[in-house]
């Protein structure tokens, strides 16, 4: 082979190979910033589905993995299935399977080879059908058209905004909603752009919190135009990326009274790149999917100040956050709360995966909120 012909055969097959990389690095970011739709499958859940061996009294025997082992209280859902699983049960098993105490069947029912997922949502429906708790459906003015949300009354003046994070609906604040409204605090409860009933975003991309926050912005808006003396924002995941980004931004933050952020996206890249290797995004591929949903979502290559730089917190937060969290890195977390104790409050949940704090430890969560948000009441 000629010289010439070596050098135009390698030339073509760079060529290719760098369009096949862009091309997948586009179809990484797409994996990874894609909408939920509608089922809720928070990011960190997105393993293989768990078989159903048996069930019995008050038991289900479920595939021995990781997952199926978490410590805590969790629901199981499949298609026309939501049942609630409590701790694993000490019982003999086999050295494939785990044993967890049923507490529920809410649908469906289960048998033996039916497959399911584990989520930390235990509650699906609204706030009545699933807990007896009376709201009101209430529609916020958003900057994309209305956005639908459940309005909880209560006697306090001080509203919470609770708002969803990745792979998540409105449905997922409802584990929180009777601890709240035992403690007489209304809670608005928020669907925003991208969710089922609000206005779809332009490009059908999420942007982590980075565009999102707006739809918050004017849930704190509604809340003082009717009755709120001021807010606490309670965000999951990129729902509490939203809540620094509006406490920093809104104009109305001066109506802010605190942060609840529960398993914040404090890192984007980090998030992205957890996000397109569940999505199961090949490993190599995984820096241009960062790139490329860079570009596809128009976020900043550096980090805005609200997320980086602690002196610009100038609200009490409660962060609730793990080490095992595998979508949000627990690091910036605890690097926050070390250099700004005088307003952040760390609680660690270990053996957590990505917002599903409350779902590992029910009592410590809860306790670690009551002292919060007592003194802001």
């Amino acid at each position: 082979m000629s010289l010439r012909r070596t050098a135009a055969l390698a030339a073509t097959t760079m060529l290719g190979a760098g369009a096949a990389a862009v091309a997948a690095g586009r179809y990484a970011a797409h994996a990874a910033l894609r909408q939920p739709t509608g089922r809720s499958q928070p990011a960190g859940f997105q393993g293989p589905p768990l078989t159903v061996h048996a069930t019995a009294a008050g038991q289900i025997t479920l595939t021995r993995s990781l997952v199926s082992e978490l410590p805590g209280t969790y629901a199981l859902t499949g298609p026309g299935r939501h049942a609630v699983v409590g701790p694993v049960l000490d019982v003999p098993s086999s050295p494939d399977t785990v044993v967890r105490r049923l507490e529920r069947v809410d649908r469906g029912r289960l048998a033996p080879g039916d497959r399911v997922r584990l989520t930390p949502q235990l509650y699906t429906g609204n706030p009545r059908d699933a807990l007896g708790l009376e709201y009101r459906d209430v529609t916020v003015p958003g900057e994309l058209g209305p956005l639908p949300a459940w309005y909880l009354p209560a006697l306090r003046d001080v509203w919470v905004i609770a708002v969803h994070g990745l792979g998540t609906t409105r449905e997922h604040p409802m584990n929180l909603l009777p601890f709240l409204h035992e403690r007489g605090i209304p809670v608005l409860v928020l669907a925003y752009r991208g969710d089922p009933g609000a206005p779809r975003p332009p490009d059908r991309t999420a942007h982590l919190g980075d565009s999102e926050w707006r739809d918050l912005d004017a849930a704190i808006r509604h809340a003082v135009d009717n009755g709120a003396r001021s807010v606490v924002l309670y965000g999951w995941s990129t729902g509490a990326t939203m809540a620094l980004r509006a406490a920093a931004r809104s104009p109305v933050r001066d109506r802010v009274g605190g942060l609840v952020l529960d398993s914040p996206v404090l890192d984007w890249r980090a998030t992205l790149r957890a996000l397109a290797a569940t999505r199961h995004v090949p490993r190599p591929l995984l820096p241009l999917a960062v790139r490329a949903a860079q570009g596809r979502a128009r976020m900043r290559p550096e980090p805005l100040a609200e997320l980086s730089d602690p002196a610009t917190l100038e609200l009490p937060a409660l962060v609730l956050h793990g080490p095992d969290d595998g979508i949000a890195p627990w690091e910036p977390s605890r690097e926050l709360a070390e250099r700004r104790p005088d307003l952040v409050s760390l609680h660690v949940v270990r053996q957590a995966p990505h917002a599903a704090m409350w779902n590992a430890d029910p009592q410590g969560y809860e306790e670690a909120l009551r002292r919060f948000l007592t003194p802001l009441m």
